[in-house]
């Protein structure tokens, strides 16, 4: 499988052959499995405090009241302690030792790893994440993309390639999210566009990070979670020369 090298103005510089992941069987069901995997490891514990319903001053009216001998609070009647009385504790209320981090097999996450990247050069299943771009996939520049300092300059170069429609793509379709979540600083909901792999940061995670739907990442940092967001793969990536030798050197030895 080859791919063209695209010089920063867009112009093909050569042509090479892909290393041989891009060949990988495409397996949605174990992308999915993987990407739940690694958002479980990061799910909150919530729970009630453990004296939540029973830290009260009580005390057991015994027979002769007509009152069922449940504990009582004692500046009153109200029921407490016991989970069988209105206004006593919550019988089986969630713990926060619960464990929420979902197990995969390390083989597993590998192959899910492989096949998501795989994935990147399907047009047909990049086109079912609705994503624009022109011309062929995957889409290969030069190294000097990876010095680009200038968000001017990472637009430029991206209008260069034809993928920054995807980009005006994920500002358009910015909107504020339904309901209380618009609490704490999660009002707004935007889609993801282009990620980025480089082989080494020198300035273009400073460059790009501003974009509307923009991820940039080293190859020794990609996971599953960035080629597929929300368990569907096929996300719209750009990669730099010096990345897929990497790589070759990472997933396909």
């Amino acid at each position: 499988m080859k791919a063209k090298v695209l010089d920063l103005k867009g112009e093909v510089v050569e042509v090479i052959e892909l290393p041989s992941v891009f060949e990988e069987e495409y397996r949605p069901d174990i992308i999915r499995k993987a990407v739940h995997a690694i958002q479980s490891h990061r799910r909150q514990p919530y729970g009630p405090n453990p004296l939540s319903g029973v830290n009260y001053a009580w005390e057991n009216w015994g027979p002769g009241y007509g009152y069922a001998r449940v504990p009582r609070w004692k500046l009153g009647l109200r029921a407490v302690v016991v989970p069988q009385a209105v206004g006593g504790r919550e019988a089986h209320p969630p713990k926060v030792q619960k464990k929420w981090g979902e197990k995969i097999n390390r083989k597993e996450m590998r192959k899910a790893l492989r096949s998501a990247i795989a994935a990147t050069a399907n047009a047909e299943v990049v086109k079912s994440r609705n994503h624009i771009f022109d011309g062929d996939l995957p889409k290969v520049v030069v190294d000097e993309i990876e010095a680009v300092s200038k968000t001017k300059d990472a637009v430029s170069v991206l209008k260069a390639i034809g993928v920054y429609g995807d980009i005006e793509r994920a500002k358009e379709r910015k909107r504020q999210r339904a309901g209380i979540g618009k609490m704490r600083g999660r009002r707004y909901v935007s889609k993801k566009s282009v990620l980025i792999v480089v082989n080494e940061d020198r300035g273009i995670i400073k460059a790009a990070k501003s974009l509307p739907g923009v991820d940039v990442v080293t190859v020794r940092n990609l996971n599953v979670e960035l080629l597929a967001p929300g368990g569907h793969p096929g996300r719209l990536v750009v990669w730099s020369k010096s990345a897929l030798k990497a790589l070759e050197g990472w997933l396909c030895s």
